[in-house]
């Protein structure tokens, strides 16, 4: 027999709310609760009409990110089927349009929310081009605003403009709303071309180059968030220490801000009646054929960076059977 809620909010049995949200985290689920039900009207336009995939916590297990609904989903949380190329197969995955479906999501202890970049009414079409500034390791984050500033700059050179966020954890996000014209193909190449231009702006500062060894402490202009992929949304909350959310911040006041500053407990109370990244969104804008042009001549970072591991694999290989073989003619010299 099912234990009785401890609440109930719109028709969701909220349950175990006094219980730790995650080691580090400062909060309980009912802190989880009431914050993603406080800010319920604006993360709700960063979630609806998209596949949605959370990454939860449960009590001594480590986060995990779950796209398929569990089979104990309710009937009326929406769902959406989506082919998955990387596990090739097809995933049912939620689609979270209203407060009933978030609080419920919230009760399954979903902190995270990571919506894809496409409607599921419009799988062709990505709504905007995400660029995530990515620092090295240490307490870092000004770096990554000044990444983010270099974006701003090549963004404008191109008649193009941006809102900025905190990722939530160490870094930033720059989104540019575009309009349908442009396919997958064209939009994630006009992402590389925009990461390009930036990181030519001050290659001291910034780098598109995906293997981590090579970016010798600078700035990952992240390119790669494109077709299919997910970025955690706006007010999302963070398994990170202090349960900090991804939170808008406009480019003049970026500079002055640390990821910290914004968390389930202060959030809140910073927004408001406000929702300042609806307010920051540019209306989509249409991509320069020139950008997409240029992108197009751009490697896929991802790609580049597996045929280069596969590169370096076969050379190591080759060389341990070079030592072997040299090995093996001296004992027969011997």
């Amino acid at each position: 027999m099912a234990s009785k809620p401890d609440e109930t909010r719109d028709g969701v049995p909220l349950t175990n709310l006094d219980q730790p949200l995650f080691d580090g985290a400062g909060a309980t689920k009912r802190d989880l609760v009431d914050y993603l039900d406080a800010v319920h009207g604006r993360i709700l336009r960063e979630l609806r009409e998209r596949p949605l995939s959370v990454i939860r916590v449960r009590p001594g297990q480590q986060p995990f990110m779950q796209k398929n609904v569990p089979k104990y989903t309710p009937e009326w949380v929406r769902t959406v089927p989506m082919w998955a190329e990387a596990s090739k197969r097809e995933v049912s995955y939620a689609v979270c349009d209203d407060r009933k479906t978030l609080l419920w999501f919230a009760n399954q202890r979903a902190v995270e929310y990571h919506p894809t970049l496409v409607r599921a009414s419009r799988w062709d079409r990505v709504t905007q081009l995400v660029l995530d500034l990515d620092p090295p390791e240490g307490e870092t984050f000004q770096l990554a605003v000044q990444a983010a500033q270099l974006v701003r700059q090549a963004l404008a050179d191109i008649g193009l403009s941006g809102a900025v966020k905190t990722s939530g954890a160490k870094g930033v996000h720059v989104y540019v709303p575009i309009d349908d014209q442009a396919s997958i193909e064209d939009a994630a190449a006009a992402t590389r071309a925009i990461a390009a231009r930036a990181e030519r702006i001050d290659p001291a500062l910034a780098t598109t180059a995906y293997v981590k060894e090579e970016r010798q402490g600078k700035v990952f202009v992240d390119s790669t968030r494109s077709g299919g992929a997910t970025v955690v949304a706006a007010y999302s909350p963070r398994i990170r220490p202090g349960a900090t959310v991804s939170f808008p911040v406009g480019w003049d006041d970026i500079d002055q801000v640390t990821p910290k500053d914004f968390t389930l407990h202060t959030a809140p109370a910073l927004l408001g009646d406000g929702d300042p990244w609806a307010e920051q969104l540019p209306a989509p804008q249409t991509l320069p054929a020139e950008l997409i042009e240029e992108g197009h001549t751009i490697p896929i970072a991802r790609v580049v960076a597996m045929h280069e591991g596969k590169r370096r694999k076969a050379a190591a290989r080759r060389a341990a059977e070079s030592e072997g073989e040299a090995a093996s003619e001296g004992e027969e010299k011997g």
